[in-house]
């Protein structure tokens, strides 16, 4: 099965410029303890950019950014705010092998099919060096479906997201729970992952 979903995708090609144009604060102090577990300047691959927000944060910390999106509309839009390209890139299409000190998915990989999603964190894995670092954030629950604008999410529990990850192939993998928000106004439950790669 795809790693993408079409209906998901149409809403951020819509709804692109209002998305981006948002006021959203950067995740700022998760940001900070993410790059502070890398080397200084470390090549870091960012999925799910969105309009660019936490981009700009993370790039300020020195860190070699790689910018990406799976909507070429908000990659464009993280483009305009970067001044920089902003590389199109779907998940299922990730090939890199051991090429990135980290990985920083924020509320993104809560898109992927549930059936998608153990095949899009292999390739995460194989993407980082060994002891890289992966950050990923998902809307928590206990089955998945969609919100009142037409985007699925794979909403899991913390055991099931134990399971997806494989913890076998992890040095590490922290799971922290708490309260937010989102685009939807609604109050949230989000799962933040942080795993290590074995060195």
């Amino acid at each position: 099965m795809t790693a993408r979903d079409p209906a998901t995708l149409d809403f951020y090609a819509a709804e692109a410029q209002a998305y981006a144009g948002r006021s959203r604060e950067a995740e700022h102090a998760r940001i900070a303890a993410f790059a502070a577990a890398l080397p200084a300047g470390g090549r870091v691959l960012e999925l799910g950019c969105g309009g660019g927000h936490d981009s700009v944060e993370l790039l300020a910390r020195g860190l070699d950014l790689v910018p990406t999106d799976g909507s070429p509309e908000l990659a464009a839009q993280a483009s305009e705010r970067l001044g920089r390209p902003v590389a199109v890139l779907l998940f299922e299409d990730i090939d890199a092998q051991a090429a990135f000190d980290g990985v920083f998915a924020n509320a993104c990989l809560l898109h992927v099919p549930r059936s998608g999603l153990p095949g899009i964190l292999a390739r995460i894995h194989a993407a980082l060096k060994p002891g890289g670092v992966f950050y990923a954030s998902f809307k928590a629950g206990t089955d998945e479906g969609r919100d009142r604008f037409g985007r699925y999410y794979n909403y899991p529990s913390s055991d099931w997201l134990k399971d997806a990850y494989g913890v076998d192939r992890w040095q590490r993998l922290d799971l922290i729970e708490d309260w937010g928000g989102g685009y939807d106004g609604e109050p949230t439950r989000w799962l933040h992952a942080t795993a290590v790669k074995r060195p």
